[in-house]
């Protein structure tokens, strides 16, 4: 189950990025995602990453993401119309209660309830995507030259969690091929089995922790000024992606300066499409964040582009 959450390497195209391309990718879908008040285009987005995750092979992962988005997604919508009192729709007259006034919920709070929810929803599936698409060690090698040692407690960090439960499940088949019932006697005899299994982990993660010093050691750690040696480089896929990136985000700020991807929600609910220049915006932010799927189509289907990126 939680082996789902974290970087498995599968041989996918989309896995095959310079990291240095797919940070400022991942980076313009926050930022897009912040700047965008817009549900159309809020939605727009959330369709273009379920497109991703599915190409990158994450949907199993990306289900735990919705369930919890949806969840708080809900709650945002119960919350909000509680509190804000702003919407000129009323669709429900509700008491007095105390500390919170008249109880009046507008139609234009349960919309910025929901249209938040969504923003919500596409945050976790840009962080999802990130766990399926990148390695995490690449790009902590990216900050490697500029503050080693930084880099290495955050690598050491990041392992500790995929490490533990990995080890936590060895551990446990190996008690259970032994004999060891985890599901079977009292409360009190399943925490004695269940404390034997966390002591052996403890020993394990103690032995791996001098194993690393031990490395460490070994290769010269801290005595002098570290070399730095990358097998990354950049090819003409990570410079469409990039481009193709910053580009969304050119046309992105373009489109805002002219009212494309901005809403207004109180006191009454705008309109989702202005005018042409609004569908002719988020055309073009789609297209250009699209370039790594494009790319994934290619190079599964044309030889000839498979040879050129």
């Amino acid at each position: 189950m939680f082996d789902k959450l974290y970087y498995q390497e599968k041989g996918l195209f989309l896995q095959s990025f310079h990291p240095a391309a797919v940070l400022a990718y991942l980076l313009v879908l926050l930022v897009l995602s912040l700047l965008y008040a817009n549900p159309l285009y809020l939605l727009a987005l959330f369709f273009l990453l379920a497109l991703l995750i599915k190409e990158v092979d994450g949907m199993e992962a990306w289900e735990g993401f919705l369930k919890a988005g949806v969840f708080l997604m809900l709650m945002i919508m119960i919350i909000n119309p509680l509190v804000i009192r702003a919407g000129s729709t009323i669709i429900w007259h509700g008491p007095q209660a105390p500390y919170l006034g008249k109880l009046d919920i507008s139609m234009e709070a349960l919309y910025y309830g929901a249209v938040s929810g969504i923003r919500l929803l596409v945050i976790m599936s840009i962080f999802c995507l990130y766990n399926l698409m990148i390695n995490p060690d690449k790009i902590l090698n990216l900050f490697s030259k500029v503050a080693g040692q930084s880099v290495l407690m955050i690598a050491l960090s990041t392992r500790m969690f995929p490490t533990m439960v990995r080890d936590l499940k060895r551990i446990k088949e190996v008690l259970q091929f032994r004999g060891v019932d985890f599901d079977e006697g009292s409360l009190w005899k399943k925490v004695k089995k269940y404390s034997c299994l966390y002591t052996v982990l403890l020993l394990s993660s103690m032995e791996d922790s001098m194993e690393i010093a031990e490395s460490m050691q070994a290769r010269a750690f801290g005595s002098g000024k570290r070399s730095v040696y990358s097998r990354y480089m950049l090819r003409p896929r990570d410079i469409l992606c990039a481009g193709g990136s910053f580009l969304a985000l050119f046309a992105a700020i373009w489109g805002l300066q002219y009212g494309c991807g901005q809403y207004t929600f109180y006191p009454e609910a705008d309109v989702l499409i202005k005018g042409l220049p609004t569908l002719i915006t988020l055309a073009a932010v789609l297209f250009y964040m699209s370039v790594p799927l494009i790319l994934s189509e290619g190079w599964k289907n044309c030889r000839c582009l498979k040879s050129k990126i």
